[in-house]
């Protein structure tokens, strides 16, 4: 799907929970054993991921998740001028929407093995189209089928979260943290839901963003060309902490978006903001 300057209306979420900030780091620091996935077995890994799916827009489907919320800081800003630098990253980073996924590129290839790798080190790959791949929260044997709302960015996010911050990639991935939920949302198809919900926040599909978020966050980009990849990072510890917080099921993963959507918008709207690093969110990281 080719994101443009001039989108449609996307219908809105029907609830909102909000939590309390200092709560969720509370239950981020405290860390209550393991659960695994109930049976380890890649079949009920594939069924959880495809009722994550349909229960929240549809078989195969990603689009309509999303709209602006009604709070003033989604409110259109007048016009602002833009740094050559800020205006040159949002132009690269715009770019990197308009890629999808394509599972003939040798190096969209590379990228999906390099992903496995770094996800299992220690696991043989058996190839592109396996089975293996449900292990991780894809949908199927066939993880390109999965990219096909968000396209490429969204390798390239979960990619980044692996390299750079390694320890956190795989606690989330391992639901290391928390008392779990009998049935957890499945990673990779979490991951793909996160970058896409940042892209509508941030407005990256206009010209230039024209809410208060996107604006700000055009600032942070000026500072930091990694800013987007970087706040991907933080929006998926916010998910995870939202989860446990909410003591949230697969079912409740739409409202758990947008409650990290609603406090990332916060965090993003303070005027003490200076680089992406700043953000309080940004402590739930760990390297």
């Amino acid at each position: 799907m080719r994101l443009r300057k001039h989108r449609q209306c996307f219908p809105s979420c029907s609830s909102h929970h909000r939590v309390d900030e200092d709560e969720i780091y509370r239950r981020h620091k405290k860390r209550d054993g393991e659960l695994e996935w109930p049976h380890d077995s890649t079949h009920v890994k594939s069924q959880l991921a495809q009722c994550f799916i349909n229960a929240m827009v549809g078989p195969r489907s990603w689009t309509g998740l999303f709209t602006r919320s009604s709070n003033k800081r989604n409110e259109k800003h007048g016009d602002y001028s833009l740094s050559p630098l800020q205006e040159q990253r949002l132009l690269r980073l715009q770019a990197r929407l308009q890629v999808p996924f394509d599972e003939n590129r040798p190096d969209h290839q590379e990228a999906l093995k390099a992903l496995w790798h770094a996800a299992f080190p220690d696991v043989a790959l058996q190839g592109l189209i396996s089975e293996q791949w449900k292990e991780m929260g894809w949908q199927g044997s066939n993880p390109s089928t999965d990219f096909r709302g968000c396209g490429f960015i969204s390798l390239e996010n979960l990619l980044f979260f692996a390299r750079t911050y390694p320890v956190s990639f795989r606690r989330l991935l391992f639901k290391e943290d928390g008392k779990r939920a009998t049935w957890e949302y499945p990673f990779a198809v979490a991951g793909i839901n996160i970058s896409f919900m940042l892209i509508k926040m941030l407005d990256l599909c206009s010209a230039k963003p024209r809410c208060l978020p996107g604006i700000n966050f055009v600032r942070l980009l000026g500072e930091d060309e990694a800013a987007f990849d970087v706040l991907y990072c933080i929006a998926f510890e916010m998910v995870d902490a939202q989860w446990l917080a909410m003591h949230a099921s697969y079912m409740q993963f739409n409202d758990v978006l947008q409650a990290t959507r609603t406090q990332l918008e916060r965090e993003l709207s303070l005027e003490d903001t200076q680089r992406i690093h700043d953000l309080p969110a940004y402590n739930l990281l760990y390297q």
